[in-house]
């Protein structure tokens, strides 16, 4: 690991995969089972008599496997407890079905916006209600679904990206905390979630107004930094890159805040007592989440079991905010090494005009009678451009309230770039009207 003596505690468990996948499917298991239902109330979904069915995404590639060892072992959890809650994996796109990461795969979901290819006959035409996407390693998730369109036909495609994910896991996490807080436990836990300048604005929006200013830090891009800011920040810190990949940690507090409610709550409790619920989700997270490494296996399970105990639907999970448009460009310079950026990238230091251009074509944007008209609750319009650092170009990011602004706005910028950054060659022509309108 690239941070490695910033690792936080490990729970115990058997140092081998069965070992480590026995680990995190009890954990799911124990999780799943703190729901509270109407006594009497049977069914995979909280008592709605609806089988929850999760359709993996694979990429072709190593993860496959492992879901199908995951359903084995769910599948003996059932026939040694209540297994009603459990989700239903259903496993596409295994090695040799296709092509890796080929029209398929998280990377692919993720960065076009596109429903993966489901390579094998029985998925042609099938529309899926409850999807996530692996990467060929396995190392990244995010979900999707399609819509429902006339007469049950496949809708409009939906993706939701590690943004959302992170933002579902950190408002649970604060909930669960909060409920020990009541009976005067973890008062003093910090729990908060780690973005980059990448992280939609909508996202960034959300979560400072469900969680408060406070609890939302923004880190230079690179899982190094947003792992150490995690870890330097919170108690319980969580962090995912858009693509899906990232974790939460916990920190010696948050153990501390654990055995605090063990001796307050054990035993003097019943087992529907929200507090007592509270403290054993909270209890069975450090084992269901690897907090050494991005693992898709265990934050998968991690997103179904909070969507099951919220009782929320993956529409509903999808609901909580709308992604602003958004849009990414590369612009070829002479020396990338003149472009120079504060500490979380979201503002150009050098040269000293770049950051100045920059803000006077957002404010533009801003001040424009449509953006004021048309989205006044949105977040502002907002871009900003970072050095690559593997060849001499420099990366623009742009977003605003509709695709048309987006793209503007990322024409503008590259222009900007281009002129003031010793850009390569000619400038890149705008990609919109009214980006074409404003240059």
């Amino acid at each position: 690991h690239s941070n490695p003596h910033r690792l936080p505690n490990v729970m115990n468990q058997r140092c081998d995969e069965g070992g480590y996948l026995e680990t995190i499917c009890g954990s799911y298991a124990e999780l799943v089972r703190t729901k509270q239902r109407p006594s009497g109330a049977e069914g995979d979904d909280g008592g709605e008599g609806v089988r929850r069915t999760l359709v993996v995404d694979c990429a072709c590639g190593v993860g496959a496997p492992k879901v199908d060892l995951i359903r084995s072992y769910l599948s003996r959890l059932r026939g040694s407890g209540d297994g009603s809650g459990f989700a239903h994996l259903e496993t596409a796109n295994r090695p040799g079905d296709g092509p890796l990461n080929e029209g398929c795969g998280a990377e692919h979901v993720q960065k076009k916006r596109l429903r993966p290819a489901l390579y094998g006959e029985e998925w042609s035409g099938c529309r899926i209600s409850y999807g996530a996407s692996l990467d060929g390693d396995a190392d990244r998730v995010v979900f999707h679904y399609d819509r429902r369109g006339d007469g049950g036909t496949r809708g409009e495609f939906r993706l939701l990206d590690g943004d959302k994910i992170a933002a579902l896991v950190t408002a649970f996490v604060r909930e669960e905390i909060g409920h020990l807080q009541r009976v005067g436990v973890g008062g003093n836990i910090k729990c908060g979630v780690v973005q980059t300048a990448y992280a939609n604005g909508a996202s960034t929006s959300y979560l400072r107004s469900e969680c408060g200013e406070g609890a939302v830090a923004i880190a230079k891009t690179g899982v190094k930094f947003v792992h150490a800011a995690a870890h330097d920040l919170f108690d319980v810190g969580v962090y995912f890159e858009a693509n899906g990949h990232g974790t939460v940690l916990f920190g010696p507090r948050y153990y501390s805040m654990l055995a605090e409610a063990e001796g307050k709550l054990r035993g003097t409790a019943g087992m529907e007592d929200r507090a007592n619920v509270a403290w054993r989700r909270l209890r069975a997270l450090p084992r269901l989440v690897n907090q050494a490494v991005g693992d898709a296996l265990s934050d998968l399970l991690l997103v179904d079991a909070v969507l099951y105990l919220k009782g929320w639907t993956i529409a509903e999970w999808d609901g909580i905010y709308e992604d602003m448009p958004s849009r990414q460009c590369k612009i070829k310079v002479q020396d990338r090494s003149i472009i120079t950026t504060n500490d979380n990238e979201t503002r150009a230091l050098s040269p000293p005009a770049l950051q100045r251009a920059l803000d006077d074509a957002t404010s533009s944007m801003s001040l424009g009678s449509s953006y004021a008209r048309e989205a006044p609750a949105l977040p502002p319009p907002r871009c900003f451009v970072r050095p690559s650092g593997t060849e001499d170009a420099v990366r623009v990011y742009a977003e605003a309230s509709t695709r048309e602004d987006a793209d503007a706005l990322a024409d503008e910028a590259a222009a900007i770039v281009h002129r003031l950054c010793g850009g390569v060659g000619e400038i890149p022509p705008p990609t919109s009207g009214a980006g074409r309108a404003r240059l």
